[in-house]
């Protein structure tokens, strides 16, 4: 196992504790996640360190910030990415995997990568990729978020 990458039973005790921190400090947990979608078309996705498979770029709001601002700056952290134009709100899930309080505001956004993003300790992987190509190890939550996006499922109230 290299410093980058932690596995499957300690990347749970860690969301574990990083969710009992935030059942403490605040009422109820609240992040953001984007469908990013360069001018070809392609899905923008991320690998992160700390749990396994591709996810779309997003975050926890943090306090005093709206949902907007975490997704700007969130985007510019995982990806380099800048928003073309205002985000799309998609919908709000219920998020049960991760605690009983969470919830996720979604959205779908035109994005630019300002510059490459290098591999550092928290994103391992990240890049653009056709909906028809897809990164082996993409999670359910990606592909059911994708398919809704597109019409072919309604929207879920869960993530």
């Amino acid at each position: 196992m290299t410093t980058k990458e932690i596995r499957p039973w300690q990347s749970k005790l860690l969301m574990r504790i990083v969710h009992g921190y935030f059942a403490l400090a605040r009422g109820m947990t609240m992040g953001v996640r984007a469908a990013c979608f360069d001018s070809s078309g392609r899905i923008f996705l991320v690998r992160h360190s700390y749990i396994p498979g591709w996810h779309m770029p997003g975050g926890g709001l943090e306090r005093n910030e709206t949902a907007e601002e975490a997704l700007i700056k969130e985007l510019r952290e995982e990806g380099n990415l800048r928003i073309i134009g205002r985000p799309q709100l998609f919908h709000v899930y219920f998020n049960a995997s991760a605690s009983r309080r969470d919830h996720v505001v979604f959205y779908r956004a035109e994005v630019e990568q300002t510059a490459p993003r290098k591999p550092d300790m928290e994103i391992v992987e990240c890049g653009f990729f056709a909906l028809d190509d897809l990164p082996e190890g993409a999670t359910a939550a990606t592909r059911r978020r994708l398919r809704e996006l597109s019409g072919e499922e309604p929207a879920a109230h869960y993530w």
